[in-house]
């Protein structure tokens, strides 16, 4: 089995779609999503869309959380809320029902899924650091654990100790744990502004990094057209 695994796809289609043809192409037999599926982008409704039809395995991003419910969006900076609140407008309640039931943890094969740290994934905990990651360890008991939020890929070890940092592709050993953040679909923040996603091949015990070129220009042009803060269009050629 070869899993694609995507997260924070931030309602950006053009990212989405190309994403889905290479893991089509690559010919994974799975996909999984690790959240945020809207906010940001200007295709909320069409990406929700998708994932939905698609009936995979999804968690609960901290912009899923906000948009599917009417709370005030805590901690979101002027821009991020604006989207929030502009996107609520672009789905019908049943969409954001879907959204609301979205859990925050997820077990699937013998790996696990959260959106952001599994020692609180309520919190919306970002793990840039060892130290950070060192904590959601502590409640990991599978051998991989993959998390998003951060929109930037990095992959920590445990063995003797914790130990981190970016990759490509590598193999998964035995007497090892690891977190791995698959990075950001739609709106990537480690300088690389291609869309981002991971293929966990099972038999081969295998996790790749893939980096695709999209139609950055078009998600910035709907994102202006929707009258969404500048500041969402522009950083998508800068990924950051």
């Amino acid at each position: 089995m070869r899993y694609g695994i995507i997260a924070d796809i931030h309602a950006n289609l053009e990212g989405l779609q190309v994403v889905l043809a290479d893991i089509k192409a690559q010919k994974c037999t799975h996909v999984v999503c690790l959240g945020d599926v809207v906010g940001y982008g200007a295709n909320p409704k069409e990406c929700l869309d998708i994932i939905r039809g698609m009936n995979i395995p999804v968690v609960k991003g901290n912009h899923d959380e906000y948009i599917g419910s009417s709370e005030d969006p805590e901690g979101f900076n002027d821009a991020a809320a604006e989207a929030v609140n502009w996107s609520r407008n672009q789905l019908t309640e049943d969409d954001r029902k879907w959204l609301r039931e979205l859990k925050y943890f997820r077990l699937v094969a013998n790996f696990s899924i959260v959106h952001a740290t599994l020692d609180a994934p309520q919190r919306w905990g970002y793990v840039f650091e060892k130290l950070e990651a060192a904590a959601s360890f502590t409640y990991q008991n599978t051998q991989v654990c993959f998390f998003g939020h951060t929109h930037v890929p990095v992959a920590f070890i445990r063995d003797t100790g914790v130990r981190g940092g970016t990759y490509s592709k590598f193999r998964v050993e035995s007497g090892k744990k690891y977190f791995v953040n698959v990075g950001s679909v739609g709106q990537p923040r480690d300088g690389d502004p291609r869309a981002a996603y991971v293929i966990y091949d099972l038999p081969q015990q295998t996790i790749e990094l893939r980096r695709l070129d999209y139609d950055i220009a078009t998600a910035q042009r709907k994102i202006r057209a929707a009258g969404l803060p500048e500041r969402l269009a522009e950083r998508l050629s800068t990924g950051r």
